[in-house]
């Protein structure tokens, strides 16, 4: 973590890539690590101990089939769900709604720091077939996939912590094909943005 400890705002990055720009500027970071359950007791850890004003989740993501977005675009999330919280079955897919729980599977955000606003799926799974690529976007009206997102929205909003979600596409979620993804950029995109933000609002 990185800057003084109190209120403010706290941007929170799964990796240190992801936080790189933001350490260079002197803010506030946590590094949760990748996977919901992991980021989501870093943050839970932290925020027992220590006051922030509000959250900003930074990184990167990829987009899904029919979202319009673009490898290098800078989106922010409206909402965040859980993509694959719930039971296959053969006729489908099964929400923890559908099965009678009260668990939450969507979340809407506080914050919105880039002006491009659109639902954000959190998967423990990265998608790597287009089939599982559109059977998502479908079923979630998802446009970008994030490991983390859902859980450290859920954590946050438990605290009364307002949240908001920048991510940087780096891929397009589909068939999995490293050689196009462009990881770096997105990372420094998606804090570029948040540092523009801050500038009024941190």
């Amino acid at each position: 973590m990185t800057g003084s400890e109190g209120a403010g705002i706290l941007v929170l990055t799964a990796t240190d890539l992801e936080a790189r720009l933001l350490a260079r500027a002197g803010i506030r970071t946590l590094t949760t690590g990748i996977g919901p359950i992991g980021a989501a007791i870093t943050l839970t850890r932290h925020l027992a101990r220590d006051s922030v004003d509000g959250i900003v989740i930074c990184g990167i993501g990829g987009a899904y089939p029919g979202s319009g977005l673009e490898i290098g675009d800078v989106v922010c999330a409206v909402s965040e769900t859980f993509g694959d919280l719930g039971v296959e079955t053969p006729r489908g897919f099964l929400t923890t709604a559908d099965l009678g729980f009260d668990t939450p599977s969507r979340f809407d955000l506080d914050l919105f720091p880039t002006k491009h606003q659109v639902p954000f799926v959190t998967c423990s799974t990265c998608t790597g077939t287009d089939e599982r690529a559109v059977e998502l976007a479908t079923r979630t009206g998802g446009a970008v996939e994030s490991m983390e997102g859902a859980a450290l929205v859920q954590a946050a909003q438990s605290f009364g912590i307002p949240v908001g979600e920048v991510r940087g596409i780096s891929n397009l979620a589909g068939l999995r094909d490293r050689t196009a993804w462009r990881v770096e950029e997105a990372a420094a995109a998606a804090q570029e943005a948040v540092l523009a933000w801050l500038e009024t609002h941190g």
